[in-house]
């Protein structure tokens, strides 16, 4: 291949070599994924106050997006014959974001989440041009999916601040 338009649309047919930078930043995704998915969990189950309802049913939803980006994240490694972290030990070694206390306020709970998001962005852009480089096009679409959906959710967790 000569020309960067002709890795843009390229098919499936990549091989380990190709996609080792990829799978490395796909793998410190989802590490940070994993935490990012328990800290929702923890909020969840934890959250107090008069935002309780609000809150408790936003942290639901997006433990339940981050569990399926997770997956999908997961299964796209194994796309290309790598195997993905799997192991408690492997996330929270290659992992930015980091466990929180039960005993936030709801505002501190929202504030950690934003911090999340914005670690989570800084992976998915590299990840995003991982995929670029090589011309992977379905691993572009994916994280652009992901990242389009994070955007509009730290829209609104920061309004929710009066930020």
């Amino acid at each position: 291949m000569s020309t960067t338009a002709e890795k843009r649309y390229r098919k499936l047919g990549f091989d380990k070599s190709e996609t080792e930078r990829l799978v490395e930043v796909m793998n410190s995704l989802l590490a940070n994924y994993h935490l990012h998915y328990q800290k929702l969990r923890n909020f969840h189950w934890n959250v107090k106050g008069a935002d309780f309802f609000d809150l408790h049913e936003q942290f639901e939803e997006r433990y339940d997006i981050a569990k399926e980006s997770i997956d999908e994240i997961a299964e796209r490694i194994r796309v290309f014959g790598h195997t993905p972290l799997s192991n408690i030990s492997d996330y929270m070694e290659h992992s930015n974001i980091k466990e929180s206390p039960t005993d936030l306020a709801a505002e501190e709970m929202v504030q950690e989440i934003l911090k999340d998001y914005q670690i989570l962005l800084s992976y998915l852009t590299d990840a995003m041009n991982a995929a670029i480089d090589i011309g992977d096009v379905g691993t572009e679409d994916m994280l652009n999916t992901f990242i389009q959906d994070m955007e509009k959710h730290h829209w609104m967790l920061s309004s929710f601040l009066g930020k």
